[in-house]
């Protein structure tokens, strides 16, 4: 009486069921962290690019690092 009570187990297509569940659980975990990378760390990256190189004058700078001696290849102007 008591073997009746007790329900059987699944033993056909166990493993595909499992598969079905844990593949959407993958796709939805790997959604969520490509989301959280590219609204946490890659636009505001860009932002900051962005905005860094709205203002940025590479002569400027140019002349800057050659006064300052870090070219070899080029020395300081004469005057």
């Amino acid at each position: 009486m008591s073997a009746a009570l007790l329900p059987k187990p699944q033993m056909r297509g166990l493993l595909a069921k499992r598969l079905r569940i844990h593949i959407v659980g993958a796709f939805l975990f790997s959604f969520g962290c490509v989301a959280l990378y590219k609204f946490g760390v890659a636009d505001p990256r860009k932002k900051a690019y962005a905005e860094f190189y709205k203002n940025y004058d590479a002569t400027k700078e140019f002349e800057a690092m050659r006064k300052a001696g870090v070219f070899e290849s080029v020395g300081p102007k004469s005057p």
